[in-house]
């Protein structure tokens, strides 16, 4: 075996092993990674994840009310996926993912103004009213997408890598996909790719346990979802999804990896949606025992016990980041509700790209 490729195994190795389920309740309320980050980035991650939290908890309640129509996708309780995720990216870096997507557009620097608007359909919106919730858009932030056929980002993700490549710049390119996308064959043939052209390409496995209604157990054969990178060499991690900090420092090594060795990573983040599929979904194939279990362990309430634990952040701080946000929250469904509804010339815009 050459180093290369037994560096990737060692890498991989413990993703091989059956990982014990990170949403067992915890011995102790503050089961954290090291903290290592200076306070400034602290604070802004724990207000990221609360603003993503009643960002879309105002969501499914304008949706109640008939202002937000179409699919609509909430990411309570895996906000620790995307924060952590993003927030180990530079700027110019690239994101992909898929229709739950509205928390991530936010991580990545949409205003909630911007988002609230598309999801209205309004032009104020990131795109400009025409792609809603499935479809958050903005290409100055390189935030390249919500995409709402699954998987269909993953080979998408694969072309940006290459791309970056070829123009010899050292962007790393970001895809989230649920788990029910693994059994996609573009999921299989973008990682073979990946690894054999040496792409700077992280794919992030959002696991949450359910495609739509129905189980991981019911669907997948080999359900670790980090084990199938060895087929394709490419090094791999499970992560502790609800948890903010361990999975910033796993795609800071996946980012360090794809910027410095041109090298792609699999990582599976296992974590839980403590909503229905999609606001449509009465979630009857889960108990509200299973629920409740899982939000012992919510990833906001982890993160806010262990900056206390650690002195980071005291009541008055955490009371602080909640009346912003529930001003910033306001402000966007204000902005949204004022918003215009795109003019008829919009069905003429922006369908096919401009010629070079």
């Amino acid at each position: 075996m050459s180093n290369q490729s037994s560096e990737q195994s060692d890498q991989s190795k413990h993703a091989s092993d059956s990982p014990v389920s990170v949403l067992d309740p915890p011995k102790t309320s503050t089961q954290s990674s090291e903290i290592t980050e200076d306070r400034e980035t602290l604070i802004e991650i724990l207000r990221q994840m609360v603003l993503i939290r009643r960002f879309e908890e105002k969501c499914a309640e304008s949706y109640s009310l008939g202002k937000i129509g179409g699919f609509c996708h909430l990411y309570i309780g895996q906000e620790a996926v995307g924060v952590g995720a993003i927030s180990a990216l530079r700027e110019d870096d690239y994101v992909l993912t898929s229709y739950r997507e509205h928390g991530q557009a936010i991580a990545k620097g949409i205003s909630p103004d911007a988002v609230m608007a598309e999801l209205y359909g309004k032009a104020g919106g990131s795109s400009r009213g025409k792609g809603g919730s499935m479809h958050i858009f903005d290409k100055e932030l390189n935030f390249l997408g919500g995409h709402g056929i699954v998987g269909g980002q993953i080979p998408l993700a694969t072309g940006v890598a290459f791309a970056s490549k070829y123009q010899e710049t050292d962007r790393v390119t970001l895809c989230f996909f649920g788990e029910a996308a693994v059994n996609q064959g573009a999921f299989h043939e973008s990682l073979n790719m990946a690894q054999l052209w040496k792409l700077p390409c992280i794919y992030i496995c959002e696991n949450n346990m359910y495609g739509m209604g129905t189980s991981l157990e019911r669907a997948m054969s080999l359900q670790n979802v980090a084990q199938k990178a060895c087929a394709y060499e490419i090094a791999s991690e499970f992560v502790d999804g609800m948890d903010v900090l361990k999975m910033r420092q796993a795609v800071e090594r996946a980012v360090k990896r794809a910027r410095e060795e041109s090298l792609p990573t699999l990582l599976e983040a296992r974590t839980y949606r403590y909503m229905g599929h999609s606001m449509s979904d009465p979630g009857n194939y889960r108990t509200r025992a299973e629920i409740e279990k899982y939000q012992e362990r919510d990833p906001i309430k982890l993160f806010v016990d262990a900056l206390k634990t650690n002195g980071v952040i005291g009541d008055d701080d955490l009371a602080q980041i909640e009346a912003q946000v529930k001003k910033d929250v306001e402000q966007s469904v204000r902005f949204a509700e004022e918003s215009p509804l795109p003019d008829e010339s919009e069905l003429y815009t922006n369908v096919y790209a401009n010629p070079l």
